[in-house]
């Protein structure tokens, strides 16, 4: 039970993280100014952030977890 909403809460991040990084980039830095200098968005970190999500949720899958 609690693997499945730490899973879906790391979801939903990664899903909001890229979005950010792929279509709103500049309004992130616009806003964040102090985030955008010590965490700049970058697409490719995102993207591997997002698989590496997506592999897990496919482990618990296949484990049963989920």
């Amino acid at each position: 039970m609690i693997e499945q909403i730490i899973y879906y809460l790391f979801l939903l991040d990664s899903i909001g993280a890229n979005y950010i990084v792929w279509f709103q980039g500049k309004w992130y830095c616009k806003n964040f100014r102090i985030f955008c200098r010590q965490w700049p968005p970058a697409k490719g970190w995102a993207a591997i952030y997002l698989g590496l999500v997506l592999w897990v949720g496919w482990l618990y899958m296949r484990l049963g977890v989920l």
